[in-house]
């Protein structure tokens, strides 16, 4: 299974929505702390390809997107595969 990695700040609703759908999902994964101003979340623009938002989840080098991509996928049954499991 790759890796998988959250970008998240304090107080952000969608990042405690994606942070939870993943819990259910019983994968393991990185959170990583990222406020505005801060080089991780720096990181987090540059490997999404320009956005600025959090959530940003990866598997492996893949950026899946934010918080509604996330549900998108579980809603078209597709997340699961996207994190490498099932």
């Amino acid at each position: 299974m790759a890796n998988i990695e959250i970008y998240t700040q304090p107080g952000c609703p969608y990042c405690v929505r994606a942070v939870q759908l993943l819990q259910s999902k019983n994968v393991p994964f990185q959170e990583i702390n990222a406020p505005r101003g801060t080089p991780e979340r720096e990181q987090a623009y540059e490997r999404s390809g320009g956005r600025t938002t959090v959530p940003q989840v990866f598997v492996g080098e893949k950026a899946l997107g934010g918080c509604d991509d996330l549900m998108a996928l579980e809603r078209q049954g597709k997340l699961d595969a996207a994190l490498g499991i099932g």
